[in-house]
């Protein structure tokens, strides 16, 4: 066994661990936005369901570990053309105290991801298991209307699973009962998940707008921007196992088939060179499950992608 620090990680050439927030941007107190144009946060969890329980818990810590180095916010990002915030500022709050009570978890997500809203920030929420995306559209409440674009192997249309009406197999149709929800489109589902025909048929009688994966891999994105209207205001809701799990396999629902990482990237591209990103959440990473760190670096390098073009969506960002 080897330490972190005698890991073969490209961070160590560069110096080492860092102390400070994903990709080295600073520590905050959580509520505290201080003028930033992003805020970063971590939720293990909000609503868990009892079979399974919080096994996404360590996803934020992973995603923040994979890649960074002193300073690395200064380096010259190719994928993004430029330094990671373009002379943006961000801020991590690190992760939120999540716990045993389901409720709290949900209030102080909605709360935290509000605070950030009400100061005219972008909140990036790392997880967590996919019931995050409830509490974080709920803060929207205000901030709207709002435009959801899933990427996601599930559609995550079930009423309830267990009894509970919170959990990740139910977050789409949580949205759509929301006012401030006025479009959802719904990328990347494929195989067989929690859904079954009635779901979908509600999902569609509400007006989703679904690409399933055999209609990317047959006619490719353009359509799926074009479901956007110019000018919206789009919350990013990424599934990682929206990817092909040969890319990401650190999770627990891996469905052959998915999107590769640059197609990913192409796509956040596109709906930022027509809309407004006004929020991102990454959920579903399972480090447990992972090999050899390659999905936390996707999954890192996701987050980078969608920080670079908010940062450059922001007034004086380039």
């Amino acid at each position: 066994m080897t330490s972190d620090d005698d890991e073969l990680r490209i961070g160590n050439l560069f110096g080492g661990a860092i102390s400070s927030g994903l990709f080295d941007i600073p520590l905050g107190s959580p509520g505290v936005v201080d003028g930033a144009d992003i805020v970063v946060m971590g939720a293990a969890t909000a609503t868990p369901y009892a079979s399974v329980g919080a096994y996404c818990a360590d996803g934020p810590a992973a995603i923040r570990s994979a890649v960074g180095w002193p300073g690395m916010g200064e380096h010259y990002d190719f994928d993004l053309g430029g330094t990671l915030l373009a002379g943006r500022t961000a801020v991590d709050w690190g992760d939120l105290p999540v716990g045993s009570d389901f409720a709290e978890n949900r209030e102080l997500i909605r709360s935290h991801i509000a605070a950030v809203l009400d100061a005219g920030a972008v909140p990036i929420l790392l997880g967590g298991d996919d019931s995050i995306p409830i509490p974080s559209l709920a803060a929207y409440e205000g901030h709207g209307p709002v435009t959801v674009l899933q990427l996601d192997a599930h559609i995550d249309w079930r009423d309830e699973v267990q009894g509970e009406k919170q959990g990740l197999s139910s977050n789409m149709r949580r949205a759509s009962e929301m006012a401030w929800v006025d479009n959802i489109v719904q990328v990347g589902a494929r195989g067989s998940g929690s859904a079954r025909p009635a779901d979908l048929a509600d999902a569609e009688g509400w007006g989703v707008q679904f690409f399933p994966m055999t209609a990317v891999r047959r006619s490719g994105l353009q359509p799926i921007v074009d479901a956007i209207a110019p000018g919206s205001r789009v919350y990013v809701a990424l599934d990682i196992d929206a990817l092909d799990p040969s890319v990401v396999p650190g999770v627990i629902g891996p469905a052959p088939g998915g999107f590769e990482y640059g197609t990913v990237v192409d796509l956040l591209e596109m709906v930022a060179a027509k809309t407004h990103i006004v929020g991102f959440n990454l959920a579903e990473f399972a480090p447990s499950a992972d090999i050899g760190n390659r999905g936390a670096l996707v999954a890192a390098r996701l987050a980078a992608t969608a920080m670079g073009l908010i940062a450059r969506q922001r007034p004086g960002g380039s």
